[in-house]
């Protein structure tokens, strides 16, 4: 089996070592505690360096699967090193190191050499036994308990105390057949064929059955399995062989990202790896572009049948492990997929599978950037050489690749009858409308006999196919050539262009045809058409000058002679032209200040504070009139007792000046008064009056300038206590009109989307309606995807178009936001320069109070 697998392309086998029981203790290979054949480890060992590079010169890998005890895994490391001898690949390549962020070396790099796939000591640890061994002390090493020495990595496998039943491949040997059957099954019995299969062989290939096995009995055997994990008490000589296929626990997609340890890799089953697909699959395809993954089957499978291993490499992984003895379609097309590839056994995964800056959904159900989309349809028209019997045959059409791409089961020419020799089918074509991914999918023609047994198969992959009339020639179920069958057929390859894009497209790819086609639908005669001057037009190109290290873009201008065509204008053409979809534009009225003025709450707010300012404007008027009549008042009584004072003065003047006249002068002429003159008196008197009076009238003038002080600081603390107020309502004013502002646009937002959903559910509803109409639709699956494409690629636009409208709605919003700031800091400025007139106001009347001159 090994050669065979070997001989037919394999790259990766699988080794189940055990200890061996005979007297040489020579380790054995078997699926163990299975009952099966057990074969000699060194004999594989010599079959595997015989041919592992007879079909391809790319490195094979050994999987051990070690359940050997210390002692015999020293031989397996002896008859690998003796055996192989430069065919193994011992240590890593100086130019890639076992180091974090280095890549692992390609196939090409490795040619002719064999890799080992084992549980690795840690390096100290390693390091430690080695330097034992080389000191002689290996005995100490075989009795060195795994627990001691790698706790970390005996975790990973959960194992307990190595026992002596755990090394023995075959404790069922020990144990009576007939306990393991029930006695309601006479019919199954044991037969002494013993099987040459390394590979994972159950207990059912070696019982011989009438019938088909129970399910009941499928069960007790299931329930009698028992499955022993691979030691990790390793040896280090076996140990230093692993390098860039180092296998660990698996602990989660993060941890793996920040270890970067691109030799380390995992095993999963099908179930856990379907586990992961389904929570992370994107993270999955990321995980497989660093570092690799070894998908195997589950150990449900007692038939040794295989799992699909499409969705697998859909995710990129590495090595998608199967059964190799059993030819079902999952080895098929896996046979298929890598013949491929000149069979060496390696296919280069897309650019977006390796690229670390690509993400890739392999459930995704839309093209992926950067790769177009294939259109194939393939008519079965006859075959050749079928069957040399007269039976009836028929041919299956199936296409395998992501979930989207896979139809299975759907196409299938008409019977022919009796000839098996070469039978005319010449069916409708088989149309596989979109291919979303041609770079994974695989296109697989079947012929069958009308009984349902399989005459011959061909799997294909589809970037490998070339349009025409071919002849495909057919293999058998394991995948051997037959002579002579061959299937006429006719494939057809096109990219493929979404629903509604024909005629832009052939437009695009024939644009003399589509002229010539237009000028036809408007009926315009080419003699109608005049010569134009050529004209001259200036236009800007850019070209590119290609470096080995860097690329540098010159724009320049050029004159190039552009002819041009006036051609009348049709209605038809002129709606084309015409946006389908005007929104409206969003404007608002700007918030001025006037408007803010005009509304209701200031206009009342200003006559509340008017008022107030004319209570306090009274108020101030009757106390000047009382202070002013209480000044008229005192400088009246002053004046009056002044000018009774200047009376009696004057009076006495008279008096006096009488008394004078009346009295005889003396002979020198001379007369002696000695009383003062009345007058010097009333002078006197009148000065005195005047200097009270200019004492009054400044003692008067210095109140009522306090008083009209005072109330012009009170006029002026009312008048800046309203203009806050003023100022407080007219933010809150703006603060509530840009407010409604702000919902009126999201209504209009809200609106516009309702209008857009109800837009796209009739149009969705539509699409399907005209697809359920559609005649050219044979079967339920075809019409099914079509209408999820449909609905996909409604809701990829309807998202779109959301998505303009939600940009469109976030730009509006930000420039009303902006307008809103413009609109309060001009409300601001307006109000600052107010106050600053106000206050500036204020200051005047307080210089203006102040005398210029003193009385």
């Amino acid at each position: 089996m090994y050669r065979q697998v070997l001989l037919a392309g394999c790259r990766c086998v699988e080794l189940d070592c055990w200890d061996g029981r005979g007297e040489d203790q020579e380790p054995i290979i078997t699926h163990g505690k299975a009952m099966c054949t057990d074969i000699l480890f060194r004999d594989v060992i010599y079959a595997i360096r015989d041919t592992a590079f007879v079909t391809s010169d790319y490195p094979v890998i050994l999987s051990f699967e070690n359940h050997c005890s210390k002692k015999q895994q020293r031989k397996l490391a002896k008859y690998c090193e003796e055996i192989f001898e430069d065919l193994l690949l011992q240590r890593p390549l100086d130019s890639v190191p076992l180091e974090k962020n280095v890549a692992l070396p390609s196939p090409n790099q490795l040619r002719r050499k064999i890799l080992i796939k084992n549980k690795r000591l840690k390096p100290e640890v390693e390091k430690q036994q080695l330097e034992m061994l080389v000191q002689g002390k290996e005995k100490a090493i075989l009795e060195e308990n795994v627990a001691s020495e790698d706790q970390e990595l005996a975790a990973d496998l959960s194992p307990t105390v190595i026992k002596q039943d755990d090394l023995d491949a075959h404790p069922e040997n020990e144990v009576a057949v007939d306990d393991l059957l029930s006695s309601k099954q006479p019919s199954l019995k044991l037969t002494d064929k013993k099987l040459e299969s390394s590979t994972v062989v159950d207990a059912i290939s070696r019982i011989d059955v009438h019938d088909t096995l129970t399910a009941e009995v499928e069960a007790m055997l299931l329930n009698q399995y028992h499955y022993t994990a691979a030691t990790t008490n390793i040896h280090p000589w076996l140990s230093t062989l692993v390098n860039y296929t180092q296998p660990i626990k698996f602990e989660g997609f993060d941890v793996a990202k920040a270890n970067e340890c691109h030799f380390h890799m995992s095993s999963f089953n099908e179930s856990v790896a379907l586990g992961h697909l389904k929570q992370g699959a994107t993270e999955f395809v990321n995980y497989n572009k660093r570092q690799m993954s070894r998908i195997y089957p589950r150990g449900g499978r007692v038939d040794s049948s295989n799992y699909m291993p499409q969705i697998f490499w859909n995710a990129g992984c590495q090595m998608v492990a199967l059964n190799f003895q059993t030819p079902d379609l999952a080895m098929q097309l896996n046979q298929g997929k890598f013949e491929y590839n000149n069979n060496c056994g390696y296919l280069l995964k897309p650019d977006f599978m390796r690229r670390s800056d690509r993400i890739f959904d392999p459930f995704s159900e839309s093209p992926v950037d950067g790769v177009i989309a294939a259109h194939c349809s393939v008519q079965v028209i006859s075959g050749q050489f079928l069957s040399d019997k007269k039976v009836g045959t028929y041919v299956e059409v199936d296409m395998y690749g992501l979930p989207t791409d896979t139809i299975r089961k759907e196409f299938r020419t008409r019977t022919v009858p009796n000839n098996g020799l070469n039978p005319v089918y010449y069916a409708e074509a088989f149309v596989f409308r979109k291919v979303v991914l041609p770079d994974l999918a695989v296109f697989r023609i079947a012929v069958y006999e009308e009984t349902g047994k399989l005459i011959g198969q061909r799997i294909l992959p589809l970037d490998g196919l070339q349009a025409g009339y071919r002849h495909i020639s057919l293999r058998t179920e394991g995948n051997f050539p037959l002579s002579l069958p061959t299937v006429f057929c006719r494939i057809s390859l096109k990219t493929y262009v979404p629903q509604g894009f024909g005629d832009f497209v052939d437009a695009l790819s024939l644009p003399i045809h589509a002229v010539k086609r237009a000028r036809q639908v408007t009926g315009i005669d080419e003699n109608d058409v005049g010569e134009v001057q050529p004209t001259l037009v200036k236009v800007a190109t850019e070209t590119s000058e290609t470096g080995a290290s860097a690329t540098l873009n010159n724009t320049h201008v050029t004159e190039r002679t552009v002819s041009v065509i006036s051609l009348p204008q049709t209605p038809n053409a002129t709606f084309t032209l015409e946006r389908k979809d005007r929104r409206e534009e969003v404007s608002f009225e700007p918030i001025t200040t006037e408007v803010l003025r005009n509304d209701k709450q200031f206009v009342k707010l200003i006559k509340k504070q008017q008022k107030d300012l004319e209570s306090v404007t009274k108020h101030h008027d009757k106390e000047k009139s009382q202070l002013q009549k209480q000044h008229c008042m005192v400088i009246d009584k002053m004046v009056a007792a002044h000018e009774k004072e200047r009376l009696v003065h004057e009076r006495l003047v008279v008096e006096r000046q009488a008394e004078k006249n009346s009295k005889p002068k003396r002979s020198d002429g001379c007369s002696y008064d000695f009383k003062p003159d009345p007058e010097q008196v009333l002078q006197s008197a009148v000065a005195q009056h005047k200097e009270k009076v200019k004492e009054l009238i400044a003692e008067q003038t210095k109140e009522w300038t306090e008083m009209v002080t005072r109330h012009l600081a009170e006029v002026y603390d009312l008048k800046k206590a309203h203009f806050h107020q003023q100022m407080e309502l007219l933010k809150q004013l703006m603060t509530e009109m840009q407010t409604a502002q702000q919902k009126d646009l999201e209504f209009r937002h809200e609106r516009d989307m309702k209008d857009i959903k109800a837009k796209q559910a009739k149009q969705s509803m539509e699409s399907v309606k005209s697809l359920h109409g559609d005649k050219g639709i044979k079967n339920k699956a075809e019409r099914e995807r079509r209408v999820r494409e449909i609905n996909a690629n409604n809701m990829k636009k309807f998202v779109e178009e959301r998505r303009r409208q939600d940009n469109r709605q976030i730009q509006s919003r930000e420039i009303l936001v902006k307008t809103h700031q413009e609109q309060m800091d001009l409300l601001l400025n307006e109000m600052t320069k107010e106050l600053e007139e106000m206050e500036m106001t204020y200051e005047e009347e307080k210089l203006a109070l102040k005398p210029e001159t003193v009385i």
